[in-house]
């Protein structure tokens, strides 16, 4: 089986589901680490780079999301899928709003459980490879699924880069959180629509300008004149 090269840090404290997934991944040419103590994946992150993160939230020691503020903390790069039993609105909000990629329910197939690690390493895993001579403002380079703002390249998740991109894409338009939530999840998601909100609101941190405007009872839009786009 040939490696994809990617490094994988599986965290999970039930034996079987661990083995049953370490296999999948490591016959899909992945480069696994594992770690059944929250403590223990929280001194890996600190040790090792890892391209994708994939965390179980009810661990011993220090919880999934004690890896998943680590892992934001030290190593910004790495994406992060929550592997959880726990399917609450309330878990799946703190999840994305700790920055998570994705919130995979169990029990789940090995096979999408790699799809969408796949899907995340092919929209995430790619370096822009040239950022100079970018132009001014608010810049997308869709090929790299990246976002840059005068040159500098922002510190988007995944699901944040998905939700600009879809607006940016249709300045003026706007989208309610159903159509958000398709353009994010595809079909996948289970939940409530105001995960939007949450990913809205980490977005409009991370943009140096306020271009993403609330349409009360509706949805949102991306106001292109405050973009400094082009």
């Amino acid at each position: 089986m040939k490696e994809t090269g990617f490094r994988v840090l599986f965290l999970e404290d039930e034996p079987t589901i661990r083995e049953v997934l370490t296999e999948y991944m490591l016959m899909s040419g992945y480069q696994v680490v594992t770690a059944e103590r929250g403590d223990r994946a929280v001194s890996l992150v600190r040790e090792q780079e890892f391209d994708i993160a994939v965390l179980d939230i009810c661990v011993p020691g220090a919880d999934g999301f004690e890896v998943l503020k680590c892992i934001h903390t030290c190593r910004k790069r790495t994406a992060v899928i929550m592997l959880t039993a726990l399917e609450d609105e309330q878990t799946q909000v703190k999840a994305f709003n700790l920055y998570a990629d994705d919130y995979v329910i169990k029990p789940v197939s090995p096979i999408i459980l790699l799809k969408r690690m796949e899907t995340i390493l092919r929209r995430t895993g790619r370096a822009v490879e040239d950022e100079e001579g970018c132009p001014g403002g608010l810049v997308l380079k869709e090929e790299a699924y990246c976002a840059l703002y005068d040159g500098e390249k922002l510190p988007l998740t995944l699901s944040e880069y998905l939700l600009l991109q879809t607006l940016y894409r249709e300045p003026d338009r706007v989208f309610t959180r159903e159509q958000l939530i398709l353009s994010i999840f595809n079909e996948d998601y289970i939940g409530n629509d105001r995960i939007v909100d949450a990913h809205v609101k980490n977005l409009r941190k991370k943009l140096p300008i306020s271009c993403i405007r609330t349409v009360i009872g509706v949805g949102y839009r991306f106001d292109k004149t405050a973009s400094g786009s082009t």
